[in-house]
């Protein structure tokens, strides 16, 4: 009885360990128990403590699990002279739109970006010419994604965090 009672227990700690480990795998977003709004009011406080920096939101799954789809950004300027890798920038491609992503190399005077869940890396380099500025701080909400902005502020600028381009 004994014999069976431990393997019983040893199978079910095994599933659930499989379970947890495929759980945990899965690229999900932080969520905080905070609301839109409060997030936005502490992300424009914070913008409002550095020259120039601005609040953005993020539309994109492509930087889970540090952000995804409904995170509010502060993006701060930063001289191009003092990125470094692993960073998260701000920038925009060749294509025009404003994108959110992992700096992952140097090469010659620019810099390579890619999302972090992203196979390729993005096909604009980042430069002085096209960098908006530095990931300063993220805000993470509970609401759901269909939650309007724009009862809150109608002028936050959006950065992608998509598929490389």
């Amino acid at each position: 009885m004994k014999s069976a009672t431990r393997s019983t227990l040893l199978i079910a700690l095994l599933l659930g360990l499989v379970s947890f480990s495929q759980a945990a795998t899965k690229m999900v977003a932080p969520v905080a128990p905070v609301t839109l709004r409060d997030a936005m009011s502490d992300a424009t406080t914070l913008a409002s403590l550095h020259a120039n920096a601005k609040v953005m939101k993020i539309s994109g799954t492509s930087m889970h699990p540090f952000f995804g789809d409904g995170t509010l950004i502060v993006v701060k300027p930063i001289s191009e002279s003092k990125l470094r890798v692993g960073m998260v920038v701000v920038y925009r491609n060749r294509f025009g739109e404003t994108v959110a992503h992992r700096l992952v190399s140097r090469q010659n005077d620019s810099w390579i970006a890619k999302g972090y869940n992203n196979a390729e890396v993005d096909s604009t380099p980042v430069n002085g010419s096209n960098l908006v500025g530095v990931v300063y701080a993220t805000f993470h909400t509970a609401s759901s994604n269909s939650e309007s902005l724009a009862s809150l502020n109608s002028s936050i600028d959006v950065a992608l965090a998509a598929s490389a381009k």
